[in-house]
């Protein structure tokens, strides 16, 4: 069955209206809630980055039926993965298990505030495979010792283990990083609707298969508003840094970067990828190509803080109708 998830973006809000929007996300019907996990907004007219582990903290105590997830915490240089795997396993336990960590190689953005560069990316896949095992090592309860290429861990125990433990979800961009990273994780995170994802992480040894207890989890954004002029100009403003795609955005260091990356991106630009405005029936259209792709799990951004309550209100009931009719059982 399709799954249909709401985003808590850390970039647009603050920590107390997100906790806000995490319930009535849940009354209103969706299936899960991921949140973003950044130290910084990407443009500074979003203006926000509340610490994410927080509000999920806080959400999994004012919910209670929703799946949470990170989307994504890259455990590996802004946090070292021993701190990862112990904030995971308290938040599974707040959660009472409807917790998942989704982790991923991170951007510059977020992880280059700690003074430690920014690494080529293989070198970030390779440090995000040896996080993995050390999380999942802690995640064992037991004492871990660890020498790896990148990391050292010394007589670590995480002492509160949640008994069902913690699913990991990972975030690939190609087949490069699938070969490298499918076999570490539970469950796949995409960044595009992509078929060749699905069917090359099913395709690697040692990988779990999507629809095969293995999820395929997707998320795109949408800028709902009664006026599709203000949806657009909306969409404008918060997001139009998101058409420099991933090998860019992953590589920019700072708000004014993506702000001179995207300064001739135009309102139309951002409309010819991000459905605005009212019709409901485009947004399905939009959301249809991750599950036509294979993906089990489809989370929607509402962009925007200003007429967030509004979406929940008014259009995210009827919106989640239409999705689960539209899409395959």
């Amino acid at each position: 069955m399709t799954r249909f998830g709401y985003t808590l973006m850390t970039e647009q809000s603050g920590p107390r209206e997100l906790v806000r929007y995490a319930v009535a996300a849940e009354e209103v019907g969706f299936d899960f809630e991921v949140s973003s996990d950044h130290f910084s907004p990407w443009l500074t007219e979003q203006g926000h980055a509340p610490y994410a582990w927080t509000v999920l903290g806080a959400v999994a105590q004012a919910t209670s039926r929703v799946d949470l997830m990170t989307y994504v915490t890259c455990p590996t240089m802004r946090y070292h993965p021993a701190v990862v795997a112990q904030k995971a396993a308290t938040l599974q336990i707040l959660a009472e298990g409807r917790f998942r960590l989704g982790v991923g190689s991170g951007e510059s953005l977020n992880e280059h505030v700690v003074g430690e560069g920014w690494p080529a990316i293989q070198d970030r896949q390779e440090m995000l495979a040896e996080a993995i095992d050390i999380i999942r090592a802690l995640h064992t309860g037991e004492l871990v010792d660890y020498r790896g290429e990148y990391y050292q861990v010394d007589s670590a125990r995480v002492w509160d283990v949640p008994d069902e433990g913690v699913e990991i979800g990972v975030a690939v961009g190609g087949r490069r990083a699938i070969e490298a990273l499918a076999p570490y994780g539970d469950h796949l995170i995409g960044v595009e609707p992509d078929a060749a994802l699905v069917e090359d992480w099913n395709a690697v040894d040692g990988a779990k298969r999507i629809g095969d207890g293995a999820r395929a989890i997707g998320q795109i954004p949408i800028c709902w508003d009664p006026d599709e002029d203000t949806a657009v100009k909306r969409a404008h403003e918060q997001f139009r840094w998101f058409g420099g795609g991933w090998s860019v955005n992953a590589d920019l260091p700072t708000p004014a970067g993506f702000a001179a990356a995207s300064q001739f991106v135009r309102p139309e630009d951002v409309a010819d990828s991000i459905p605005c405005g009212p019709d409901l029936d485009a947004v399905v259209e939009a959301v249809s190509a991750y599950w036509k792709a294979g993906f089990t799990d489809i989370a929607v951004v509402q962009v925007g803080d200003e007429g967030q309550d509004r979406f929940l209100e008014e259009a995210a009931g009827p919106l989640l109708e239409k999705l689960r009719a539209a899409a395959p059982a």
